[in-house]
């Protein structure tokens, strides 16, 4: 498969694309990280892996992309929006939000995903089908559990939950609207991905999941891979989550 990940020199961006590549697919990263989007693509021999610069949120940039892929590869298979956009203001306490902010977030994640849906969907269209995958969390089913978060710097920013919650409508909409276009829109939710967060709020998630806790980008590739193969042909507008029970 040809397969375009968005934010592919992310956490998760960059494991889905060295999954695919692996397994066999032809894989674009898009991103706007231009060094590590080089090493990405050096670390794969031939064409496996490409990386090409693009902000997703300029709906343009992506039909370049999608334009250059189709061109070099005959087409593209599979969208992956893993981008993770955001203002430097990201993360502002619930009672120091700014209107702007707010709106600039909501524009950059939710707005930018129903821009990348339509720019994929466009693509899909004219060559008869295609897939698109989204990447919620699970903040998008549940409030968070802010005991875990007691004694830390850390906050699970509003807006975020208002985002991923917003963006399992988007994907159940767009998979119904598209019914006998060939096309499949699902979403991946994974739980939280470690990233030298404090050991006390390591401790308090993890007690509320089943084995490991948070997890890996690794751990989460499965899902891609079962997603983006024939055996989940008839999986469309679901929500696939992972995250070791913490939502049960």
């Amino acid at each position: 498969m040809n397969i375009l990940v968005t934010g592919g020199c992310g956490r998760l961006g960059e494991a889905f694309v060295r999954a695919l590549a692996e397994r066999g697919d032809t894989v674009i990263a898009a991103d706007v990280d231009d060094e590590e989007g080089a090493d990405l693509a050096s670390a794969f021999d031939g064409d496996r892996v490409t990386y090409r610069h693009c902000d997703v949120t300029d709906p343009e940039a992506l039909d370049e992309v999608l334009a250059d892929a189709r061109t070099r590869h005959g087409a593209v298979d599979a969208v992956v929006h893993a981008a993770y956009p955001r203002t430097e203001a990201w993360g502002t306490p619930f009672e120091d939000l700014e209107a702007d902010e707010v709106a600039e977030n909501l524009r950059l994640q939710l707005g930018g995903a129903i821009m990348v849906s339509q720019r994929a969907v466009a693509h899909f269209r004219e060559q008869g089908g295609g897939h698109l995958v989204h990447v919620g969390s699970i903040q998008g089913l549940a409030a968070p559990k802010f005991r875990h978060y007691e004694g830390t710097d850390m906050t699970s920013p509003l807006e975020y939950t208002a985002i991923k919650t917003g963006l399992l409508g988007v994907v159940r909409y767009l998979a119904k609207y598209l019914s006998g276009t060939g096309i499949r829109v699902n979403c991946i939710s994974p739980g939280g991905i470690e990233d030298g967060q404090p050991e006390a709020f390591l401790e308090r998630y993890r007690a509320d999941c089943t084995s490991k806790g948070m997890l890996d980008p690794e751990d989460v590739t499965g899902a891609l891979l079962f997603l983006l193969s024939d055996r989940s042909a008839r999986i469309n507008g679901q929500n696939l989550v992972v995250d070791d029970g913490w939502s049960l």
